[in-house]
Protein backbone atom coordinates (compact mmCIF):
# COMPACT_ATOMS: atom_id res chain seq x y z
CA UNK A 1 0.00 0.00 0.00
CA UNK A 2 1.08 3.21 -0.76
CA UNK A 3 2.58 5.11 2.52
CA UNK A 4 1.63 8.68 1.31
CA UNK A 5 -1.96 7.53 0.87
CA UNK A 6 -2.09 6.31 4.00
CA UNK A 7 -1.23 8.70 5.76
CA UNK A 8 -3.32 11.02 3.96
CA UNK A 9 -6.14 8.57 5.56
CA UNK A 10 -4.84 9.67 9.28
CA UNK A 11 -6.37 12.64 9.23
CA UNK A 12 -4.89 15.50 11.72
CA UNK A 13 -6.00 15.29 15.11
CA UNK A 14 -8.10 17.84 16.66
CA UNK A 15 -7.57 21.87 14.92
CA UNK A 16 -3.78 21.23 14.39
CA UNK A 17 -1.74 18.69 12.83
CA UNK A 18 0.86 17.02 15.11
CA UNK A 19 3.95 18.16 13.73
CA UNK A 20 2.46 21.80 14.62
CA UNK A 21 1.06 21.27 17.77
CA UNK A 22 2.76 22.90 20.39
CA UNK A 23 2.92 20.87 23.35
CA UNK A 24 3.89 21.93 26.66
CA UNK A 25 3.14 20.56 30.38
CA UNK A 26 0.48 23.06 30.72
CA UNK A 27 -1.45 21.73 27.89
CA UNK A 28 -1.17 18.20 29.52
CA UNK A 29 -2.27 19.39 32.45
CA UNK A 30 -4.98 21.16 31.58
CA UNK A 31 -6.18 18.17 29.38
CA UNK A 32 -5.89 15.42 32.23
CA UNK A 33 -8.12 17.45 34.50
CA UNK A 34 -11.14 16.62 31.61
CA UNK A 35 -10.11 13.76 31.75
CA UNK A 36 -13.31 11.01 32.89
CA UNK A 37 -12.22 7.51 34.77
CA UNK A 38 -13.38 5.97 31.43
CA UNK A 39 -10.95 8.14 29.59
CA UNK A 40 -8.23 6.95 31.76
CA UNK A 41 -8.88 3.63 31.13
CA UNK A 42 -9.07 3.76 27.56
CA UNK A 43 -5.65 5.50 27.93
CA UNK A 44 -4.34 2.13 29.69
CA UNK A 45 -5.67 0.56 27.64
CA UNK A 46 -4.42 1.65 24.73
CA UNK A 47 -0.60 2.11 26.24
CA UNK A 48 -0.80 -1.42 26.85
CA UNK A 49 -2.29 -2.93 23.54
CA UNK A 50 -1.48 -0.01 21.22
CA UNK A 51 -5.30 -0.02 19.63
CA UNK A 52 -8.11 -1.09 19.03
CA UNK A 53 -11.30 -0.95 16.85
CA UNK A 54 -14.86 1.85 17.56
CA UNK A 55 -16.47 -1.92 17.97
CA UNK A 56 -13.42 -3.06 20.78
CA UNK A 57 -13.51 0.18 22.95
CA UNK A 58 -17.31 0.05 22.59
CA UNK A 59 -17.44 -3.54 24.65
CA UNK A 60 -14.58 -2.30 26.78
CA UNK A 61 -15.92 1.25 27.97
CA UNK A 62 -19.23 1.75 26.13
CA UNK A 63 -22.71 0.89 26.23
CA UNK A 64 -23.31 1.52 22.56
CA UNK A 65 -21.89 2.21 19.96
CA UNK A 66 -22.95 5.79 19.50
CA UNK A 67 -21.70 7.09 22.70
CA UNK A 68 -18.85 5.79 22.14
CA UNK A 69 -18.24 7.11 18.46
CA UNK A 70 -19.18 10.45 20.39
CA UNK A 71 -16.82 10.46 23.21
CA UNK A 72 -14.30 8.93 20.85
CA UNK A 73 -14.69 11.53 18.54
CA UNK A 74 -14.40 14.59 21.28
CA UNK A 75 -11.03 12.68 22.54
CA UNK A 76 -9.66 12.94 19.21
CA UNK A 77 -10.76 16.36 18.69
CA UNK A 78 -8.50 17.33 21.60
CA UNK A 79 -5.23 14.92 20.36
CA UNK A 80 -6.33 12.92 22.66
CA UNK A 81 -6.45 10.03 20.59
CA UNK A 82 -5.41 10.00 16.74
CA UNK A 83 -6.90 7.35 14.35
CA UNK A 84 -6.35 5.35 10.70
CA UNK A 85 -8.24 3.13 8.26
CA UNK A 86 -7.11 1.40 5.44
CA UNK A 87 -9.29 2.35 2.15
CA UNK A 88 -12.26 -0.57 1.66
CA UNK A 89 -14.91 -0.66 -0.71
CA UNK A 90 -17.60 -1.21 -0.63
CA UNK A 91 -18.04 0.21 2.41
CA UNK A 92 -15.39 1.88 5.13
CA UNK A 93 -13.06 0.03 7.50
CA UNK A 94 -13.80 0.35 11.16
CA UNK A 95 -11.29 3.08 12.59
CA UNK A 96 -8.31 2.05 14.16
CA UNK A 97 -7.78 3.88 17.56
CA UNK A 98 -4.00 4.84 19.36
CA UNK A 99 -2.89 7.35 21.10
CA UNK A 100 -2.48 10.91 20.08
CA UNK A 101 -0.02 13.21 21.34
CA UNK A 102 -1.50 14.94 24.66
CA UNK A 103 -2.57 10.94 25.50
CA UNK A 104 0.82 10.16 24.97
CA UNK A 105 1.90 12.58 26.52
CA UNK A 106 -0.35 12.07 29.26
CA UNK A 107 1.12 8.48 29.91
CA UNK A 108 4.64 9.16 29.29
CA UNK A 109 3.88 11.05 32.83
CA UNK A 110 2.45 8.93 34.77
CA UNK A 111 5.19 6.94 33.94
CA UNK A 112 7.69 9.53 35.11
CA UNK A 113 9.33 9.80 31.12
CA UNK A 114 10.00 12.87 29.27
CA UNK A 115 7.19 13.57 26.79
CA UNK A 116 7.10 12.62 23.33
CA UNK A 117 7.10 15.31 20.09
CA UNK A 118 3.94 15.52 18.49
CA UNK A 119 5.40 13.92 14.85
CA UNK A 120 6.77 10.95 16.81
CA UNK A 121 3.76 10.20 18.14
CA UNK A 122 1.94 10.29 14.46
CA UNK A 123 4.63 8.44 13.35
CA UNK A 124 4.45 5.66 15.39
CA UNK A 125 0.56 5.51 14.51
CA UNK A 126 2.00 5.03 10.48
CA UNK A 127 3.71 2.33 11.52
CA UNK A 128 1.26 0.62 13.21
CA UNK A 129 -1.22 1.17 10.27
CA UNK A 130 1.66 0.06 8.16
CA UNK A 131 2.47 -3.16 10.22
CA UNK A 132 2.26 -6.52 8.57
CA UNK A 133 1.28 -7.75 11.90
CA UNK A 134 -1.87 -5.72 12.17
CA UNK A 135 -4.52 -8.20 11.54
CA UNK A 136 -2.65 -10.33 14.18
CA UNK A 137 -2.93 -7.90 16.65
CA UNK A 138 -6.12 -6.62 16.06
CA UNK A 139 -7.47 -10.27 16.47
CA UNK A 140 -5.76 -10.90 19.78
CA UNK A 141 -7.08 -8.07 21.58
CA UNK A 142 -10.71 -8.94 19.85
CA UNK A 143 -10.20 -12.30 21.68
CA UNK A 144 -9.83 -10.56 25.40
CA UNK A 145 -12.18 -7.77 24.56
CA UNK A 146 -14.89 -10.84 24.13
CA UNK A 147 -13.59 -12.13 27.50
CA UNK A 148 -14.40 -8.97 29.17
CA UNK A 149 -17.38 -8.48 27.36
CA UNK A 150 -18.62 -11.90 28.64
CA UNK A 151 -17.27 -10.58 31.99
CA UNK A 152 -19.63 -7.71 32.20
CA UNK A 153 -22.75 -9.38 31.72
CA UNK A 154 -21.93 -12.74 33.63
CA UNK A 155 -21.81 -12.33 37.37
CA UNK A 156 -19.36 -13.54 39.30
CA UNK A 157 -17.04 -13.30 36.12
CA UNK A 158 -13.64 -11.41 35.43
CA UNK A 159 -10.74 -11.50 33.10
CA UNK A 160 -8.27 -10.92 36.03
CA UNK A 161 -5.45 -10.45 33.93
CA UNK A 162 -4.40 -9.11 30.25
CA UNK A 163 -0.84 -9.22 29.28
CA UNK A 164 -0.29 -8.23 25.59
CA UNK A 165 2.83 -9.76 23.63
CA UNK A 166 5.37 -7.48 25.25
CA UNK A 167 4.38 -7.90 28.91
CA UNK A 168 4.52 -11.34 27.94
CA UNK A 169 8.11 -11.68 26.47
CA UNK A 170 9.35 -10.00 29.70
CA UNK A 171 7.65 -12.14 32.02
CA UNK A 172 9.17 -15.12 29.86
CA UNK A 173 12.29 -13.78 29.72
CA UNK A 174 11.78 -14.81 25.45
CA UNK A 175 11.75 -18.22 26.22
CA UNK A 176 8.24 -18.35 24.28
CA UNK A 177 6.30 -15.82 22.36
CA UNK A 178 2.71 -15.82 23.44
CA UNK A 179 0.84 -13.36 21.30
CA UNK A 180 -1.46 -12.65 24.97
CA UNK A 181 -1.43 -14.39 28.69
CA UNK A 182 -4.97 -14.31 30.43
CA UNK A 183 -6.58 -14.96 33.82
CA UNK A 184 -10.28 -16.11 33.46
CA UNK A 185 -11.82 -16.06 36.83
CA UNK A 186 -16.01 -17.58 37.24
CA UNK A 187 -17.64 -20.12 39.37
CA UNK A 188 -15.08 -20.30 41.82
CA UNK A 189 -12.24 -21.49 39.27
CA UNK A 190 -9.36 -19.22 38.76
CA UNK A 191 -7.76 -20.32 34.75
CA UNK A 192 -4.35 -18.85 33.74
CA UNK A 193 -3.89 -18.93 30.02
CA UNK A 194 -1.30 -18.45 26.75
CA UNK A 195 -2.97 -17.62 24.01
CA UNK A 196 -1.30 -18.53 20.49
CA UNK A 197 -3.28 -16.68 17.57
CA UNK A 198 -3.54 -18.02 14.80
CA UNK A 199 -4.93 -16.97 11.46
CA UNK A 200 -4.08 -19.87 9.01
CA UNK A 201 -1.12 -18.01 7.67
CA UNK A 202 1.80 -20.73 8.86
CA UNK A 203 1.83 -24.36 8.45
CA UNK A 204 0.44 -26.65 11.12
CA UNK A 205 3.61 -27.78 11.66
CA UNK A 206 5.58 -24.58 12.72
CA UNK A 207 2.29 -23.62 14.59
CA UNK A 208 3.29 -26.98 17.00
CA UNK A 209 6.29 -26.42 17.05
CA UNK A 210 5.91 -23.39 19.32
CA UNK A 211 4.73 -26.14 22.02
CA UNK A 212 8.65 -27.10 22.63
CA UNK A 213 9.37 -23.48 24.30
CA UNK A 214 6.86 -23.82 26.52
CA UNK A 215 8.37 -26.60 28.17
CA UNK A 216 11.28 -24.52 29.31
CA UNK A 217 8.91 -22.25 31.55
CA UNK A 218 9.00 -24.74 34.20
CA UNK A 219 6.07 -26.09 36.70
CA UNK A 220 5.08 -22.97 37.79
CA UNK A 221 4.02 -21.44 34.45
CA UNK A 222 2.51 -24.48 33.13
CA UNK A 223 -0.15 -22.74 32.05
CA UNK A 224 -2.37 -24.27 28.97
CA UNK A 225 -1.44 -23.36 25.69
CA UNK A 226 -4.53 -22.17 24.53
CA UNK A 227 -4.30 -21.99 20.53
CA UNK A 228 -6.99 -19.93 18.93
CA UNK A 229 -7.41 -21.13 15.03
CA UNK A 230 -9.82 -19.74 12.39
CA UNK A 231 -11.80 -22.68 11.41
CA UNK A 232 -12.90 -26.06 13.08
CA UNK A 233 -11.15 -27.82 9.69
CA UNK A 234 -7.81 -26.42 10.74
CA UNK A 235 -8.39 -27.05 13.91
CA UNK A 236 -8.51 -30.78 13.14
CA UNK A 237 -5.49 -30.61 11.39
CA UNK A 238 -3.68 -29.44 14.25
CA UNK A 239 -5.14 -32.09 16.19
CA UNK A 240 -4.18 -34.74 13.90
CA UNK A 241 -0.55 -33.44 13.47
CA UNK A 242 -0.07 -33.39 17.33
CA UNK A 243 -1.00 -37.02 17.69
CA UNK A 244 1.11 -38.05 14.98
CA UNK A 245 4.22 -35.78 16.49
CA UNK A 246 2.91 -35.44 20.37
CA UNK A 247 3.38 -33.17 23.01
CA UNK A 248 6.44 -32.01 24.77
CA UNK A 249 6.00 -33.36 28.38
CA UNK A 250 4.94 -30.90 30.63
CA UNK A 251 2.84 -28.65 28.31
CA UNK A 252 -1.10 -28.55 28.26
CA UNK A 253 -2.81 -27.86 25.14
CA UNK A 254 -6.25 -26.67 24.00
CA UNK A 255 -7.87 -25.25 21.21
CA UNK A 256 -10.91 -23.55 19.93
CA UNK A 257 -12.14 -22.85 16.35
CA UNK A 258 -13.39 -19.09 15.78
CA UNK A 259 -16.02 -20.22 13.47
CA UNK A 260 -17.37 -22.39 15.67
CA UNK A 261 -16.91 -20.03 18.86
CA UNK A 262 -18.81 -17.61 16.99
CA UNK A 263 -22.22 -19.85 18.14
CA UNK A 264 -21.30 -21.04 21.13
CA UNK A 265 -20.36 -18.77 23.61
CA UNK A 266 -17.12 -17.46 22.55
CA UNK A 267 -13.84 -17.92 23.85
CA UNK A 268 -15.50 -17.94 27.49
CA UNK A 269 -17.93 -20.92 26.05
CA UNK A 270 -18.11 -24.50 25.77
CA UNK A 271 -15.53 -24.45 22.66
CA UNK A 272 -12.16 -25.69 23.79
CA UNK A 273 -10.90 -29.33 22.90
CA UNK A 274 -8.05 -31.26 24.91
CA UNK A 275 -6.22 -33.04 21.97
CA UNK A 276 -7.07 -37.00 22.50
CA UNK A 277 -10.25 -36.42 24.40
CA UNK A 278 -13.76 -36.13 23.25
CA UNK A 279 -16.52 -33.34 23.74
CA UNK A 280 -15.61 -29.55 24.57
CA UNK A 281 -14.34 -27.85 27.45
CA UNK A 282 -15.42 -24.07 28.96
CA UNK A 283 -12.64 -22.16 29.63
CA UNK A 284 -13.03 -22.28 32.98
CA UNK A 285 -12.90 -25.95 33.32
CA UNK A 286 -9.71 -26.24 31.56
CA UNK A 287 -7.54 -28.45 33.40
CA UNK A 288 -4.26 -26.81 34.78
CA UNK A 289 -0.83 -29.28 35.65
CA UNK A 290 -0.04 -30.16 38.87
CA UNK A 291 2.37 -26.62 39.47
CA UNK A 292 0.68 -24.08 37.66
CA UNK A 293 -0.81 -21.76 40.00
CA UNK A 294 -1.60 -17.87 39.07
CA UNK A 295 0.53 -15.71 40.97
CA UNK A 296 -1.78 -13.32 41.22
Amino acid sequence: MDRNRLIRDIPPTGKHAASSLRLTASVVAAELARLTPRDRLLLDLLDQHSTFTTEHLTDLAFGSVGRARNRLNTLHDRDILDRFRHYERPGSQSWRWTLGPVGAAIVSAGHGEAMPRPAAVRDTTARLAMSPTLKHLLATNGFFVALTGTARTRPGARLARWWSEQRCREATGNLVRPDGHGVWATGGRTVPFWLEMDLGTETVHRVAAKLTGYAALGPRRAYPVAFWLPTAAREAHLHAHLSRTGIPDGVSVTTAADDYAANHGGPAGAVWQLPGHPGRLTLADLPLSGGAVWDG
